[in-house]
């Protein structure tokens, strides 16, 4: 059956809302009309509906045509909001200080991405030690007129000569790897295509890296990706040269990472099958002949190799220990029996381990916030390092041998502050401050803890301005993720601070799904877990009202990907709490998320509707399939991008027209999307800008609050 879109409007029974003289006027949106088709899926003996799947043929010309049409009706829609581009100018103007990321040193060199202000992407900058004065390296905006062409990966040789980088064009996860010569900044003939959910792991003159087949021509965004191979490119020669490493034809939907210890001496293979959980091998590049050995079997525990010492390995890992632990593997004799336990396992979570000199330095999670503490090699405390305050750390780049480390330090009102730290004077130095339009004393944060549905106590941040009135009629922006072992933690955000000078209440909760306390609070909030996160966050909302920090009419949601389904979810099950929901490049499909590119490996999460039991609880919450008919939704905007190939847009996509089918009220239902930008790696300052702007518009209309900036 051909699918036809009409893209001649119809009267929906949504109005925009705009205020004159403190009165409601009501303007009629025309929404276009979506076609439906007589398409349906029976699972264990369930029909399930799905009138939009032509939506999921993102190079079709008659999705093209819906996407152009949504994209209108929305532009008009924002168009007419009187304060946007108030908004807009003050989001640059914020956003137009120097940023700095972690640098990392290799031998003599330095390393770092600065971004004057406001450069589409940050230009990569090389100096000699921490002292010498730095030159441009690579600067991503020549690579493309609109700033849609980012740099990935960075991996310098062990020599210290060369330097492989990835690009990503138009957001997309796909990369092509170069290769430059540092000392003169001139790239080789070198090119690698193809490479996705990969660095480069340099062992003498080239590299090992992981890639995938070339995609179906036309399908390169949506087709699942499959086989994923090992392969070692020697500089100089063609890509068609390279030798295959390693390969699992038996098992498509696995993933491989391969990665060189410092000297060389090991060749690391990590294989998983979804998010967390892997194997571990490895192989002795010293003797001739030998053969990958098995250090760690099986995908229910997570193995991270941090170096060798010797003839031994450093492997942070849960095994047996949710909170992780250091110990140190003979792969000679690399049963679990034979570990010898470096770090042991705290109450708190050891999330990552440097070596820097002669030493270990361990990164801690305490209830979100982040500890740091020194140990010799043998796994003896030296000493705690003093941070400016409760926060996190951005990252910790060191190297063996080298006695100065790099790391940054951010929290909600603390922009990215990078220090040096020196081990033989055990003393951090400030390496780079920024600075910006913005008084941090007027804010403060707290931490609370709630209670959830089944009284589990969920920690909370709240950050607001000093002296603020509990009302009940303050603006809140509660934003959440909850899954995938990732942990929320203070962080810095330009674009938060102009919600934050408005008045607004920011609220970040630690819902389960995360990694904030170990692996058990990770499993608490997956797959027949996962409404454990969905109640975390309603609880949260409903914690916000009770304590009379906002209401309601005055209460905002908000996630991206895994995030994306948490508002999805929410907003369906318990429409009445909120006033705006802002889900973002969102698993909204819950029943068909496995079928494209890389979604299958977000089963060890999710489940999937392969498996009975799975299906019957994914569909009790898949926001796509929970919408009802004339239920008043939230004023929503949805947002994605049309190079997405982590989170296909056909998520949003059916999400936002089911959506707008069924509205019961005249809140708004509008969908956002990008051109060419994808799940949001790389997308360039302008295009973040813009976003921002349309979606803290869309959120204070709604409200009814003008800003004052």
């Amino acid at each position: 059956m051909k699918t036809i879109i009409v893209v001649a409007a119809i009267t929906a029974s949504t109005a925009m809302i705009s205020c004159k003289n403190n009165k409601l006027v009501q303007e009629k949106i025309n929404y276009p009309v979506t076609n439906k088709v007589a398409q349906s899926d029976t699972y264990f003996g369930t029909q399930v509906a799905d009138p939009y799947r032509w939506l999921e043929n993102d190079t079709s010309a008659e999705t093209g045509a819906w996407v152009k049409a949504e994209n209108k009706v929305t532009n008009d829609y924002l168009a007419k909001i009187p304060f946007r581009d108030q908004i807009h100018k003050r989001l640059e103007a914020l956003w137009d200080f120097p940023k700095m990321e972690v640098p990392f040193s290799k031998g003599e060199w330095v390393f770092f991405r600065k971004n004057d202000g406001m450069q589409n992407q940050s230009v990569i900058y090389v100096q000699k030690g921490v002292t010498g004065e730095p030159r441009v390296l690579l600067d991503p905006n020549t690579l493309s007129d609109d700033g849609t062409v980012a740099v990935g990966d960075l991996s310098v040789s062990h020599d210290g000569k060369y330097i492989a980088y990835s690009i990503n064009k138009a957001g997309s996860d796909w990369a092509e790897f170069f290769v430059m010569d540092i000392a003169t900044g001139k790239n080789l003939p070198d090119k690698i295509e193809w490479v996705k959910f990969s660095g480069a792991s340099w062992q003498g003159d080239g590299f090992y890296y992981s890639r995938y087949d070339a995609p179906t021509n036309g399908k390169e965004l949506s087709n699942r990706n499959e086989y994923h191979k090992v392969y070692f490119h020697k500089l100089g020669t063609p890509q068609s040269d390279d030798k295959l490493i390693f390969e699992n034809r038996n098992f498509p939907l696995r993933s491989y990472y391969a990665g060189t210890t410092e000297d060389e001496h090991f060749l690391i293979l990590s294989e998983s099958e979804g998010t967390s959980g892997n194997s571990l091998f490895c192989k002795d590049l010293i003797k001739k002949g030998s053969q990958f050995v098995i250090l760690a079997p099986g995908f229910e525990n997570e193995y991270n190799v941090i170096d060798n010492i010797g003839d031994k390995l450093l492997v942070l890992t849960n095994e047996g220990s949710p909170c992780r632990k250091l110990v140190l593997i003979d792969p000679k004799s690399p049963a679990s029996a034979n570990w010898k336990v470096i770090i042991p396992e705290k109450t708190e979570v050891l999330e990552g381990v440097v070596l820097a000199g002669n030493q270990m330095f361990a990164q801690y999670m305490k209830d979100a916030t982040n500890r740091v503490y020194s140990y010799d090699l043998e796994g003896k405390l030296l000493q705690e390092l003093q941070l400016p305050a409760l926060g996190t750390i951005a990252r910790f780049n060191g190297e063996k041998g080298v006695n100065t480390l790099f790391y940054g330090f951010t929290s909600f009102t603390f922009p990215t502050t990078i220090y040096t730290f020196d081990v033989t004077k055990k003393a951090s130095i400030e390496f780079f401050k920024p600075e910006l339009d913005f008084d941090a004393s007027a804010y403060e944060t707290k931490q609370v803890f709630y209670e959830s549905k089944d009284k589990t106590k969920i920690p909370m941040f709240i950050v607001h301005k000093k002296g603020l009135v509990l009302d009940g009629n303050n603006p809140v922006l509660l934003y959440g993720y909850g899954g995938f072992n990732i942990s929320l933690t203070p962080n810095f955000s330009v674009s938060r601070l102009v919600f934050l000078e408005n008045g607004g209440v920011y609220c970040m909760p630690n819902l389960r799904g995360g990694g904030e306390y170990g692996e058990k609070w990770h499993e608490a909030g997956t797959k027949l877990n996962k409404q454990n996160v969905f109640d975390d966050f309603i609880a949260a909302a409903e914690y916000l009202i009770s304590e009379k920090y906002t209401s309601p009419e005055k209460l905002a949601i908000s996630g991206g990907s895994n995030g994306g389904l948490l508002i999805g979810a929410c907003m369906t099950q318990r429409p009445e709490l909120f006033k705006v929901c802002l889900p973002a490049v969102g698993v909204m499909d819950m029943l068909r998320y496995h079928k494209f590119t890389i979604g299958w490996a977000w089963a060890g999460d999710y489940g999937t509707s392969d498996d009975s039991t799975q299906f019957h609880n994914l569909l009790k919450y898949s926001p796509l399939h929970n919408i009802k008919d004339n239920v008043c939704y939230p004023a929503t905007l949805v947002t994605t991008a049309d190079h997405d190939d982590r989170v296909v847009p056909a998520h949003s996509f059916k999400f936002a027209a089911t959506l707008q089918a069924k509205q019961g009220c005249d809140n708004p239902v509008l969908i956002r999307i990008e051109t060419k930008a994808g799940h949001g790696a790389g997308k360039p300052t302008a295009k973040i800008i813009d976003e921002m702007a349309d979606m803290y518009s869309f959120l204070f209309y709604n409200m009814g609050i003008k800003p004052k900036k």
